[in-house]
């Protein structure tokens, strides 16, 4: 199934898209795609309404916005210099371990949502990344193979970051990665039933139609049932918790000479099966969220 959210910001509905593309309205069956939705039985319940009643669901219409395809999670938990390759274009060793670091569960965004440029940027920087998203408590999960039994699902997920807020204000990552709307994620999550390997998708992103990253998540260092079984091991993963799992080479830090995004470009992701994602980059208004 893929679930998606549709309408205006923090007013999201819940629903589906089907395989013809069309977009249902379940919220007269559920109130979000939340914790509590996927921490219940909320996948099974929702597999039987869309199998008994997909013909007289509400259809939502083509130009409704579309969300990001979860609620806000509880954490957002992000995996650094995961690719070899990119490792190597920062700069940096290989991990030895992961590297885990956090991101603000505010930055969550829809897919095609503007992403505000920060106030005194000088290099926000693109990365797309494959998005796991937790449907089952994770704590000490036994083995690397059990933890995919712990996946709600996957989505493309793009971990905007500002690079000298990230490695020149103090070494804080997350000063670099948790700017307003610096997460967009969608337009879809992919439940994890209908993914035959989340280790084989390829992947890639243009800005202003250049191609700069191709990769596939095949050469992911730690793949997600790994880094699943990994972090459980150090807290708790939540139902409807976000896993960013690192990103192939290509980012604007790696150019020569390093290259970043500007008010007006534009930047297009996509990972085979979990659709495409289109934002414009603006200047940051004076508000949050443009209020």
């Amino acid at each position: 199934m893929k679930l998606a959210r549709f309408g205006e910001l923090r007013r999201e509905k819940p629903g589906v898209v089907t395989d013809a593309g069309e977009r249902l309205d379940l919220s007269q069956h559920f109130k979000d795609w939340d914790s509590e939705f996927f921490g219940g039985d909320g996948l099974a319940q929702l597999a039987r309404i869309i199998e008994q009643q997909s013909a007289t669901l509400p259809r939502v219409d083509a130009s409704v916005r579309v969300g990001s395809p979860i609620a806000r999670p509880g954490k957002i938990i992000c995996i650094g210099l995961n690719y070899s390759d990119h490792a190597a274009e920062s700069g940096m060793a290989i991990p030895s371990e992961p590297i885990v670091f956090m991101k603000g569960s505010n930055t969550i965004a829809g897919p095609y949502d503007d992403v505000q440029i920060p106030r005194n940027s000088t290099k926000t920087d693109w990365e797309v990344e494959l998005g796991v998203v937790i449907g089952r408590e994770a704590r000490y999960v036994e083995s690397v193979e059990a933890a995919r039994d712990h996946i709600a699902g996957y989505a493309i997920s793009h971990d905007v970051s500002e690079r000298a807020f990230q490695l020149e204000r103090g070494g804080q990552w997350t000063k670099g990665k948790s700017c307003d709307n610096f997460n967009p994620l969608g337009p879809f999550l992919l439940t994890a039933d209908a993914v035959n390997d989340p280790h084989t998708l390829r992947m890639g992103l243009k800005v202003n139609g250049v191609q700069r990253q191709t990769g596939t998540t095949s050469t992911m260092i730690f793949n997600s049932f790994f880094l699943v079984h990994y972090l459980s091991q150090f807290m708790t993963l939540e139902p409807g918790d976000l896993i960013s799992t690192g990103t192939p080479p290509g980012v604007g830090l790696g150019m020569k000479p390093p290259t970043y995004l500007k008010a007006g470009d534009v930047v297009e992701l996509e990972i085979e099966g979990l659709g495409m994602q289109k934002q414009r980059f603006v200047e940051a208004r004076c508000c949050a969220h443009g209020e």
